[in-house]
């Protein structure tokens, strides 16, 4: 008997206001003013009410009905916030749902972020916040693991091994070497963690083509698509797909409910069994080792790569602006850092993409803002605010900010001489730099201001290295006494 397991995402995006032509000298206190909060509780109360309330109701019911249905979740920690926030309904189904026992709650980024891109530290702080967070509103402790949209490789799959996850997913790409089909289980190639791949056909089947009159298999009800599933083989059928996807992508009005209701009903009848993710992952042996490098980074999104959120320069530009940024959240802490995360939502990419045909089109129906190009504005201007907002914090308690900041590469400060390369990224590190450093060379560097330059552009003082002397007395046994 082939397993199913059905693996719902929720996330719900947090959009940013167009912050456009406004008047000159306007600013912007707090970055979570540049939300667009009314549009967002629109949103979602809609969504909460059609999808979160609606089909869990249906979800619940089966799983009391039917010893054998098995259900997997992963829900985004930005959703979980909403619900407790803004429908405490939805919440209170989901503990309930969690109590039968026969539903699984995998980890995520808390964000649903791209933090994997940014910093590997803040990626593991994103899911295992995410982690506490699920074991303290639904009473449940994940024991596998997904990155944001499916985003895999062979690193991924060894940083959720190092958490303590038992198994991962992500997309079941054909070109994959060594891949026998999506059906199967798999370990990573570089890590013992298993790894179940997306059915995507069988799940588009539902995810997108559902109400598409076009398609030569509509209507499609759940005694067909149970056939088709007892027809498939291999092992395992992963169908992975969006919540949203019954009550919203596919209205109340196409049978969208009716399916979710019968199809557990009509699966057990074409003798299809259930499992969740670790329970599926951990009963088959794997059929192989998936061999994903970081240069080929794969997703479930469009060509399967990740070409949806950094597929043109100006999505890479603003991933390159946000790690940046990173580093004087970091420092800061508190409000800016959680600021900084609610920036790294993968969704704020995601609506930048210049794409064409049937990616295109899932894209535009995302996009609050209508066209991708005034995503990137808005992102890119939203960008700009939040990081003067941040070097106002960074000012406010100066000293405290410099002990813990730690510069990005890219802005490290570098000194090149016949033999040696020095490297400073931090305050400290600069002091002991310019103790290595012959007299004369530390000397040029001060007279010619280079080290000023970097002080006030690097570490945001609001003068030269003897103003941070001046300011942080506590610091200045970090320099040497004749410079």
């Amino acid at each position: 008997m082939v397993d199913l397991i059905l693996l719902f995402e929720v996330h719900q995006p947090l959009r940013i206001k167009p912050f456009i032509g406004t008047p000159p000298g306007s600013k912007v206190e707090d970055p979570l003013e540049l939300f667009d909060w009314d549009l967002n509780w629109i949103v979602f109360d809609r969504v909460a009410e059609n999808v979160y309330i609606r089909a869990s109701k249906i979800v619940l019911e089966a799983l009391r009905e039917i010893e054998e249905f098995k259900v997997t979740f992963s829900i985004s920690g930005i959703a979980l916030e909403l619900m407790r926030r803004r429908a405490p309904q939805a919440l209170e189904l989901l503990r309930d749902i969690a109590s039968t026992g026969r539903a699984e709650f995998m980890a995520q980024t808390y964000y649903h972020s791209l933090a994997w891109f940014i910093d590997i530290e803040e990626f593991t702080s994103q899911i295992l916040d995410h982690v506490k967070l699920v074991e303290e509103l639904l009473g449940y402790k994940p024991t596998s693991a997904e990155n944001t949209e499916f985003i895999y490789n062979n690193d991924v799959a060894c940083a959720l091994h190092n958490m303590g996850f038992k198994a991962t997913v992500t997309e079941g790409v054909d070109w994959i070497p060594g891949f026998k089909g999506p059906n199967y289980v798999y370990e990573a190639y570089t890590c013992p963690i298993r790894v179940l791949t997306r059915n995507y056909r069988l799940s588009d089947d539902i995810g997108f083509r559902f109400s598409l009159k076009t398609w030569d298999q509509y209507p499609l009800t759940a005694d067909k698509y149970a056939s088709w599933l007892s027809k498939s083989h291999g092992d395992v059928i992963l169908v992975a797909l969006d919540y949203e996807t019954f009550g919203e992508h596919q209205r109340p009005e196409t049978g969208i409910y009716e399916f979710l209701k019968w199809l557990p009903r009509e699966s057990i009848k074409a003798g299809v069994g259930f499992a969740t993710v670790t329970e599926a992952a951990l009963r088959h042996r794997p059929v192989g080792a998936l061999d994903i490098p970081p240069w080929n980074t794969i997703s479930w999104a469009d060509e399967r790569d990740l070409s949806a959120w950094l597929g043109n320069e100006v999505q890479r530009l603003g991933l390159d602006v946000l790690k940046t940024l990173y580093s004087y959240a970091k420092a800061i802490g508190g409000s800016a850092l959680r600021a900084w995360r609610l920036y790294s939502l993968s969704d704020h990419f995601y609506y930048q993409a210049t794409k064409m045909g049937p990616a295109g089109e899932v894209h535009s129906y995302f996009n609050p803002y209508r066209s991708p190009y005034k995503a990137q504005i808005v992102y890119h201007v939203a960008l700009k605010l939040l990081e003067e907002h941040l070097v106002r914090l960074a000012r406010a308690d100066y000293c405290r900010f410099l002990e813990r900041f730690r510069a990005p590469k890219s802005l490290c400060y570098h000194i090149t001489l016949s033999d040696s390369f020095l490297e400073a990224c931090s305050l400290k590190e600069l002091g002991e730099v310019l103790e290595k450093l012959p007299k004369h060379i530390a000397e040029e560097h001060v007279a010619k201001g280079y080290i000023d330059k970097w002080v006030r552009e690097v570490l945001l003082a609001e003068g030269g290295l003897e103003y941070v002397r001046s300011m942080c007395s506590s610091l200045t046994p970090l320099y040497p006494s004749t410079i």
